[in-house]
């Protein structure tokens, strides 16, 4: 990647790669992890600048 930017193809190719490496099965467990991590994340970040 020359510039550093991800585009719809190079994101294409990567949910290829999650698919073949995981299965469908896998995916929606994996989807939902990553949804809780940024989740917490957030909070984390919110609570950090009330302190």
């Amino acid at each position: 990647m020359l510039g550093g930017k991800i585009g719809l193809p190079e994101l294409l190719i990567l949910l290829a790669i999650v698919f073949f490496l995981f299965g469908a099965k896998r995916l929606p467990e994996i989807g939902k992890g990553i949804g809780e991590g940024i989740k917490n994340f957030k909070g984390a970040m919110k609570r950090g600048e009330k302190d």
